[in-house]
């Protein structure tokens, strides 16, 4: 499959225990969503990822520990350790307007409001509630209504209005 075909949820992390199970870091904004009994999701490097069921998950301090189908060893969890976990595009719903998933901001030009560029969108972090935007790695402006003023993502531009001094912070 490729980058279009499928989203990286999460990465796995390490083994958890002797049966199989493993942490997997979350790259989504619903973990719960993402990692339930029955989910077949795709576990490897984009192109040769494998799909696996989730057979068990708890969560632990908001990171999923997960047993997938066919994963019932220490060994077979340490060699999941590193690897990607996807889902396919066409599982993922629909938001609302007004609300973006981080893969579709991710990559994103950022400019202000007199179009000068600021950068390209790197990460997204934090909560849905009080997400940022990361642009070039260093500078963090809050995914908000009044600085963010336009967030067009299929021109993957994103125009912004920061409260005076908030850029100058990340340029000194």
């Amino acid at each position: 499959m490729t980058a279009r075909e499928v989203l990286l949820v999460g990465r796995v992390a390490r083994p958890h225990g002797l049966r199989g199970h493993v942490y997997v870091n979350p790259e989504t904004d619903f973990p719960a969503d993402r990692f339930r009994v029955g989910q077949v999701l795709l576990v490897g490097g984009e192109g040769q990822a494998v799909p696996r069921g989730i057979r068990e998950v708890r969560f632990h301090q908001g990171r999923p520990i997960v047993a997938f189908d066919g994963v019932d060893t220490m060994d077979g969890a340490e060699a999941l350790a590193g690897l990607d976990v996807w889902v396919p595009r066409d599982a993922v719903d629909p938001l609302p307007d007004g609300t973006f998933y981080r893969h579709d901001l991710i990559g994103c030009e950022v400019l202000g409001a007199d179009n000068a560029v600021i950068g390209r969108v790197t990460a997204v972090e934090g909560t849905l509630d009080r997400s940022y935007l990361v642009v070039d790695g260093d500078v963090m402006l809050p995914l908000v209504e009044g600085i963010c003023v336009n967030v067009d993502t299929a021109a993957r531009r994103i125009v912004v209005q920061p409260p005076a001094g908030l850029l100058e912070l990340y340029r000194s």
